[in-house]
């Protein structure tokens, strides 16, 4: 079996428009891909409504549902800028959807999470990550105008972004590692996880947590096969495995 991997994709947002990404997910079952995990995020903002759908969900949803009809399984992740997509118009696009999948691939036992909300640290964050995936959000964002919920959505963003700066500024790298080891002791060999948009890898008791980089900053599918995972392309100024987080970069 293929795994294909992509995260934070963040379409109509850093990662520009759909075109390429639609290109490459029509491409997947000539390269051999019998399953695809999306670790969330694929848009700046997807919510499950069709009255917010942007051009880019209009774009891409189509390619995945012509990847399910091809017999591609197709896992969908949460992650932070996903809304009430459970249950929506769209979930006919998946085979899964939840907060985390489990699969196995050439032989490892992977977990896949999004990874945000997971340091308790940063209590703000966690605070607005419940109340906008809250039911009283959704009856909100069920019947106030359109572009009055657009504009609430965009400024609450804005106003996370300004705040808790002291956990943006690096990846917390001991609590992720002390929350995959605590995962992988459930029967798993490597942890998966998006939203940082760095690719690290770490050992930890029972295995390895791996952070998947952001399609939006490779343009890059991950595969997982029966070689184990395929070794990622370095970037030219050799930071692909080292180095700080820029201030904010992954919310």
């Amino acid at each position: 079996m293929s795994v294909a991997l992509i995260a934070d994709a963040h379409l109509g947002g850093p990662g520009g428009p759909p075109g390429p990404l639609v290109e490459q997910l029509d491409e997947l079952t000539e390269q051999g891909c019998t399953r695809l995990v999306l670790l969330g995020d694929l848009f700046q903002g997807w919510i499950g409504f069709r009255r917010f759908e942007t051009p880019e969900v209009a774009a891409v949803v189509p390619a995945l549902r012509r990847l399910r009809s091809r017999g591609v399984r197709i896992d969908y992740v949460e992650g932070n800028r996903d809304f009430f997509l459970a249950g929506s118009p769209y979930a006919a696009a998946f085979d899964t959807y939840g907060l985390e999948v489990a699969f196995t691939a050439g032989g490892t036992r992977y977990l896949a999470v999004h990874g945000d909300g997971l340091d308790p640290r940063d209590r703000q964050y966690r605070f607005w990550r419940r109340a906008s995936k809250s039911w009283p959000s959704r009856l909100v964002l069920s019947n106030v105008p359109r572009r009055l919920a657009r504009r609430l959505v965009a400024r609450t963003e804005e106003r996370l972004s300004r705040t808790n700066l002291e956990h943006k500024r690096a990846i917390p790298e001991e609590v992720l590692r002390r929350y995959g080891a605590r995962r992988l002791s459930e029967g798993h060999d490597v942890l998966l996880l998006g939203h940082f948009h760095e690719p690290r890898r770490w050992a930890v008791p029972g295995g390895e947590v791996r952070l998947v980089e952001a399609w939006f900053e490779s343009h890059r599918v991950e595969w997982l096969g029966e070689e184990g995972p395929r070794a990622e392309e370095p970037r030219e100024d050799g930071t692909a495995e080292e180095g700080p987080v820029d201030e904010g970069a992954y919310r």
